[in-house]
């Protein structure tokens, strides 16, 4: 068996919602109820403005721990979503009350609109990788449960208004976790809220890329907005997940570290790609310094390289010839395992790249599986490479732990079936 397991992720924890939990004051007039992300409240004698709602199901239990919390009703005056997952966004109705003004970034609708048309697509493929994440018979994809937000006052890239006599400027960040994110500045006290723009785990590596699959999100944008966000030198950091972070010298030493990681990635690939060097080799060859590991997060550091890559270029590597025709290498390999002599001879390969060279033996297994899936002991094998692959990430990667616990499950389930 792996060593490691998605289910013991320090993700899980971070998102977990608890409906005993109560809400927790985190300053004077600010107040935060923690759920799969965290649903805030700034207070005002005149109105309060609220940030995020949680989901659908949550949203009714955050109001209750306000209101518990402050003993007295709230008075939603502004309603604020960092972004449009629905974590975020998915319990709104209710809050709001009549009169409520409700925020969002420009892209808002789109993105929402995007996610909500793909829905049959992308429920399935957050199953294969966020299985761990989702409780047991919820759905897989809970974008439509809830109604898009209506009517929303939107903004390109800034919005101020004083609510209860408080300043509250809204700032685009367009390159954070989705294209519609948004941060939430008190220019008078220098807080600032940035829900998951830097992903749901601070001090990991942000999450340009998901394994579900989502919109493509900027790293260079990223390295710029962060400079931006520093530049306020804010006091007090308020993310969408754990608790908030206090002083400037603590956000500095936090967000330079991750900033510091991100660029060197971003480097070493344009490095590389103005060099001539292909994409393989740059992902290889990406290693970061002992002082930059960064915290467990959702993908490994060559993802966010990959994504460096194809942000600048896009889809084709000019590598092969077939990479511009529809028809797929993987219509040819069962010419290759009948040249080979069988997908058994092929898996017996496969098995000799174990345990020091997991991603060849991967290579070989998925020719001989996709050829034949029902084969014994092309799928013991394949089993092995799994757990091999797993063992390697040293448990921190998310992503990449839930899509290699679903291909051994697979491989698992086949070899059951076979006898």
């Amino acid at each position: 068996m792996p060593r490691y397991n998605s289910k013991q992720h320090i993700v899980l924890p971070i998102i977990a919602w608890d409906p005993a939990r109560p809400a927790e004051w985190v300053n004077d007039h600010i107040i935060m109820a923690h759920a799969t992300s965290n649903s805030y409240a700034i207070l005002g004698d005149d109105g309060d403005v609220v940030i995020n709602t949680g989901t659908l199901a949550q949203g009714p239990r955050i109001r209750e721990k306000f209101e518990e919390l402050i003993g007295r009703p709230l008075k939603v005056a502004r309603l604020i979503f960092t972004q449009s997952h629905p974590d975020h966004v998915g319990g709104w109705q209710t809050f709001a009350d009549p009169g409520v003004v409700m925020y969002a970034q420009r892209m808002f609708s789109q993105i929402h609109g995007e996610r909500t048309m793909l829905g049959p697509f992308f429920g399935p493929r957050n199953f294969r990788v966020i299985s761990a994440m989702i409780p047991a018979g919820g759905s897989t994809n809970a974008w439509s449960d809830a109604p898009e937000p209506a009517p929303l006052t939107t903004f390109a890239d800034e919005l101020e208004f004083v609510c209860s006599g408080r300043t509250i400027r809204l700032l685009s960040l367009s390159a954070g976790e989705t294209l519609d994110s948004l941060a939430v500045y008190l220019p008078d006290e220098r807080t600032v809220f940035t829900g998951n723009w830097a992903g749901a785990i601070h001090k990991a590596l942000p999450n340009f890329y998901t394994g579900r699959g989502d919109r493509q999100r900027s790293v260079p944008g990223w390295l710029k907005q962060c400079d931006m966000l520093l530049g306020l030198k804010p006091e007090l950091l308020i993310t969408g997940h754990e608790q908030p972070i206090v002083g400037y010298g603590q956000i500095a030493a936090d967000l330079g570290k991750v900033r510091a990681a991100v660029a060197l990635i971003h480097d070493h690939t344009v490095a590389g790609m103005v060099a001539g060097t292909d994409l393989s080799t740059i992902l290889a060859t990406l290693e970061l310094p002992a002082e930059l590991e960064p915290r467990a997060g959702r993908s490994p550091h060559h993802w966010i390289a990959r994504s460096v890559w194809e942000e600048y270029t896009g889809w084709f590597r000019q590598e092969r010839t077939s990479e511009v025709y529809p028809t797929p290498q993987s219509a040819v390999w069962g010419d290759l395992v009948e040249l080979a002599g069988g997908a058994e001879r092929i898996a017996e390969r496969a098995a000799a790249y174990l345990p020091a060279e997991p991603e060849k033996a991967l290579h070989l297994i998925e020719i001989a599986s996709e050829v034949e899936p029902g084969n014994k002991a092309v799928r013991k094998v394949e089993a092995k490479i799994c757990e091999a692959l797993i063992d390697a990430t040293g448990g921190i990667p998310f992503d990449l732990l839930g899509w290699l616990e679903g291909r051994l499950a697979a491989a698992e389930a086949a070899v059951g079936e076979a006898g």
